[in-house]
């Protein structure tokens, strides 16, 4: 009877637990939800008054910085210059206030750094599905993921990723080029065991960068071929994929030895670790460096499940970021020509 009591009270705590849980949970996301509403309304005001709704009317800070002081009396430091500003950006970035309630203020105070609308929607998007906290939202757009996606690269792909965020649907889809992975804080010069080490160490930081669907499965993975031993450096699991993703690590340059090497362990994968519903396996060598020709040749007709992708030790530079949006601009405007070519009627 004493143990059966016991029970129900554990039962009991446990079930008011969970209340409490959902009532500050529902509690919070309507406070968070009028905050941002709120803030929103504070912009358009802002902004209608100083410009009369134009956007490209003068915009002067005195403005702010005087309702910060009329205000700041009565509300306090919620009513800052640099938060204003803020909120005028924000009604100016959302014209219409309609916000999913899934992020808070601080995620839109990052967002609207960002001028680029399709570049913004996407980060919005995938804050909402993969529930990023702050810091990893001011990590992914420091690091530019957006321009750092196969996606990017054309212009449906780019749109797409605006409106629907990073959709994992093939091999090609989780691979990025580069990696950065800056967060190793890796010292000159270092072996492959180091950087392999350090990947160990931030496992959790490895596989936000790696992204949604990973999870770790081994380290120096053993395989038994005929009378060798042969070691995979880093083995993960996609469950969105359904399938292993190797992944081999160059401190310089990969060779064409490399993507030999990487197929004997796919093949080995598929034949003796895939279960029935595992797909065929995937092969990622990251190397400091991908530019070689060998590997460009190497890579031809082999597996389309190996990538040769490069990896950075550092936040991208401005010139970095620079490059990494040109690119995309050109890939998609390369491939908008080629379609425009293709649609036209051929001419006998």
């Amino acid at each position: 009877m004493k143990a059966m009591q016991e029970k129900n009270y554990s039962l009991l705590v446990t079930g008011i637990g969970l209340l409490l849980e959902k009532g500050r949970g529902q509690a919070f996301s309507m406070l968070n939800s009028i905050i941002i509403e709120t803030y929103w309304n504070i912009g358009k005001k802002i902004v209608e008054f100083e410009q009369g709704g134009k956007k490209r009317a003068k915009y002067g800070q005195a403005l702010l910085k005087r309702i910060s002081f009329d205000l700041g009396q009565d509300y306090g430091r919620g009513v800052s210059r640099s938060n204003l500003q803020y909120m005028r950006l924000f009604y100016l970035r959302y014209p219409i206030c309609q916000t999913s309630g899934k992020l808070s203020w601080s995620h839109y105070a990052e967002l609207i750094s960002i001028s680029n609308n399709e570049e913004r929607g996407f980060y919005e998007k995938q804050c909402e599905e993969e529930n990023w906290g702050v810091k990893e939202l001011k990590r992914q757009i420091a690091s530019k993921l957006f321009y750092r996606l196969p996606a990017a690269k054309n212009k449906c792909g780019f749109l797409q990723l605006a409106s629907e965020g990073h959709k994992v649907k093939k091999a090609e889809d989780i691979i990025k080029d580069p990696y950065v992975l800056e967060f190793l804080k890796l010292p000159e010069p270092y072996s492959e065991k180091e950087l392999e080490e350090r990947i160990i160490e931030n496992l959790q930081m490895f596989l936000l960068e790696l992204g949604k669907g990973f999870s770790f499965v081994a380290r120096q993975f053993k395989m038994s071929i005929g009378r060798k031993q042969f070691y995979a450096d880093l083995v993960f699991y996609n469950k969105i994929l359904r399938c292993y993703v190797l992944i081999e690590l160059k401190a310089g340059e990969a060779s064409h030895t490399n993507i030999g090497q990487m197929n004997l362990y796919l093949n080995y994968f598929k034949s003796k670790v895939n279960s029935e519903e595992d797909n065929e396996p995937i092969g990622i060598i990251l190397s400091r460096n991908k530019e070689n020709v060998e590997v460009k040749y190497a890579l031809g007709g082999v597996s389309s499940r190996i990538f040769a992708s490069r990896y950075m030790l550092s936040l991208p530079s401005p010139d970095e970021l620079k490059l990494l949006v040109e690119k995309a601009k050109i890939c998609c405007k390369a491939i908008e020509i080629s379609k425009e070519d293709s649609d036209e009627p051929k001419r006998g």
